[in-house]
């Protein structure tokens, strides 16, 4: 029975794997002991401990405090003088970094290109130029819909050098969804692309600028990077292209002194329904944060080629392609397009290719790797890797071993990470030279992040009871509002557990301290009284050989309350009764009566953004039987969705 309003943790994974002796040897932190003394200090001393890690910023004037204020309402590095473009390409700049690569891009097509720091440096101080002559100013907010090329993040920086917010839209978002956007920032200027690859087509990007600016006022000039060739309309007096203006603007530009609450970027979380939440990140303590938990969590060494596969448009690309990966003079590597494309070697090409040696990645990519098969994988030289990353939703232990044996060939240390857009940069990790990990678990807090699970009535809980994850200390990176609505952005986190930040997410700790997200608290399904986390179901259902891929969702039940329906995508046989009854069979084994699935629903996929998140919204309205509503310009492929509503369960 469930124990008050906890949730039920019915998933009970006892592997673990410590790290090897050789890569603690040479890891940025080392021990246990060293973890446990920097985790203790910030827990104890967060003013002492984050002003020593701030030493690793450069400060054009020092902050007269570290911390001020309380939860939600604080403040950091209060008095202090920085630039998030300077942190992240000057101060590399009277070093051999000069001439290191910053970034390597390789276009969908094939096309290659290179920019050392002393390059992207140049053409950000001349966009940062451009953006100026289009009459942009500090505090001015900036919309970026790009595909994933470097001009996007060389206009990140360039809106960060003039103290311009930038606002970045994922390219897969409909032109309602762009003006929505652009009228909540009140952005100035866009910049976009006559388009972007994907699966070999052109993503139509200026279209949908064009067809959002009858409904943004605020929008005075828009700049168009020619990538595809393809057509496009340009307006006289309001579209220009990015190399006209580039070519005649100075590649000298001094970055603003900014406040270290000067805002840095607002990024739109993509809801449901009605008005997008505008997370907004300002600069000393998001920089700060970005910079060490890249250096802790990836182990980043100088020479380290290292690959994140988000896009732009995501937080992830935002943290750890951009501003931690430079911030810390790494090379980091951007991809434009799609994993399958032209098949579905391209991911483990690449890896060969730039010998990459850490890889950050999605769980869904990881399930969609394995329905592809390990034959695609095994025609690449994986032996560049040395650790390995997940990031975005809970994985599956299944899963999670896969990538352990068949991409990290048993010697990569994998870092579970979890965090939001909200948080800024990761909260829960393994340290690779430190953790022994657990497949499916996102280990230990890192330094600064002092969680706990509570009740719904804030109680904490004990080992392995699933409640409410919170954050009951301040963070540096942590959200500060959301822009233009901070009622909104009170009552959203902060009203649900006094003096707690609620993330959202049910998880557990076990007992040995490690965290296990259960998905978010919309997504726990109330069974006859039993509250079940449908990732749970969802790992149960992905330990059956025959599955690729499960998404679990609850649905009206006139007896239980809600019943169980599973989406199933299956690896390589066709969907049978008799299978059905044996994955109804398995998941009952695995976990347990109360968890035995109402309906099993075969699927060739299910539907996803194209940032790979499951949407849920979407499979919940199809198991009830009703038509969905809300945002769907991010869904990867919408054939899915007619698929799924002509199988009948």
């Amino acid at each position: 029975m469930s124990s008050g309003n906890s949730i039920e943790s019915v998933l009970h994974e006892t592997r673990s794997f410590p790290p090897s002796a050789e890569f603690s040897a040479q890891a940025n932190i080392k021990s246990q002991e060293e973890y446990q003394q920097m985790w203790q200090r910030a827990k104890d001393d967060p003013a002492g401990f984050w002003g020593d890690m701030a030493e690793n910023l450069d400060w054009f004037k020092k902050y007269d405090s570290v911390l001020e204020g309380d939860m939600p309402e604080t403040k950091w590095f209060s008095g202090g003088k920085l630039n998030a473009s300077y942190q992240c390409l000057d101060r590399h700049l009277d070093s051999w970094r000069k001439n290191k690569a910053a970034i390597i891009w390789e276009g969908e097509p094939g096309d290659v290109r290179v920019l050392r720091y002393q390059d992207l440096y140049r053409e950000v101080c001349k966009f940062a130029n451009v953006l100026k002559s289009l009459g942009v100013e500090t505090g001015d907010r900036v919309t970026l819909y790009m595909p994933m090329i470097p001009e996007l993040a060389i206009a990140m920086l360039a809106c960060a050098r003039i103290g311009a917010p930038h606002s970045i839209i994922f390219g897969g978002f409909s032109s309602e969804a762009i003006a929505d956007r652009n009228n909540d920032a009140q952005a100035k200027v866009v910049v976009t692309a006559d388009g972007g690859w994907r699966r070999g087509k052109v993503v139509p990007l200026k279209a949908n600028v064009d067809g959002s600016l009858d409904k943004s006022p605020s929008v005075q000039k828009v700049v168009v990077v020619r990538r595809t060739g393809c057509d496009v309309d340009m307006v006289p007096d309001r579209d220009y292209w990015w190399h006209d203006l580039a070519e005649k603007a100075s590649p000298d530009c001094d970055p603003v002194e900014l406040d270290s609450e000067h805002p840095l970027y607002i990024l739109y979380t993509s809801g449901s329904t009605g008005k997008p939440k505008g997370v907004l990140h300002t600069t000393a303590g998001y920089m700060l944060g970005t910079t060490m938990t890249s250096k802790w969590v990836f182990d980043l060494k100088e020479d380290d080629t290292y690959w994140c596969t988000a896009d732009i448009g995501w937080v992830t690309g935002h943290s750890y392609i951009v501003y931690g990966p430079l911030s810390n003079g790494a090379t980091t590597l951007m991809y434009e397009g799609a994993p399958n494309w032209p098949d579905e070697g391209r991911f483990w090409e690449i890896v060969e290719k730039y010998q990459v040696n850490i890889f950050y990645t999605a769980p869904t990519a990881i399930r969609a790797f394995i329905k592809w098969g390990d034959d695609w994988p095994a025609k690449s030289d994986l032996s560049s890797l040395r650790l390995l990353g997940t990031v975005g939703e809970p994985i599956s232990p299944d899963a999670w071993m896969w990538y352990h044996k068949t991409i990290g060939q048993e010697r990569c240390p994998i870092v579970d990470t979890w965090w939001q857009t909200e948080t800024g940069g990761i909260m829960l990790s393994p340290l690779p030279g430190v953790t022994a990990t657990k497949p499916g678990s996102c280990t230990t807090p890192l330094p600064g992040v002092v969680p706990d699970i509570v009740t719904e009535e804030g109680e904490s809980l004990g080992d392995n009871q699933g409640g409410l994850l919170v954050m009951k200390q301040p963070w540096p990176h942590m959200l500060r509002t959301l822009y233009g609505d901070h009622d909104r952005f009170l009552d959203v986190y902060f009203s649900k557990i006094d003096g707690c930040y609620f993330a959202g997410d049910g998880a557990r700790r076990d007992e040995d301290g490690c965290y296990w997200i259960m998905g978010r608290v919309d997504d726990v399904i109330n069974v006859a009284g039993h509250r079940l986390s449908t990732m749970e179901v969802e790992s149960a259902l992905g330990a059956h050989s025959a599955v690729a891929e499960a998404a679990v969702v609850g649905f009206p039940h006139e007896i239980k309350g809600e019943g169980i329906c599973c989406f199933v995508t299956l690896k390589t046989a066709d969907g049978t009764d008799e299978l059905k009854k044996e994955l109804i069979a398995h998941v009952r084994t695995q976990i347990g009566a109360i968890a035995t699935p109402d309906q099993i629903r075969f699927a060739a996929a299910v539907p996803k953004t194209r940032s790979g998140k499951i949407m849920r919204r979407l499979l919940r309205d199809i198991a009830a039987g009703k038509e969905s509503v809300g945002d769907t310009t991010t869904l990867e492929d919408y054939s899915v969705l007619a698929s799924l509503r002509a199988e009948d369960g």
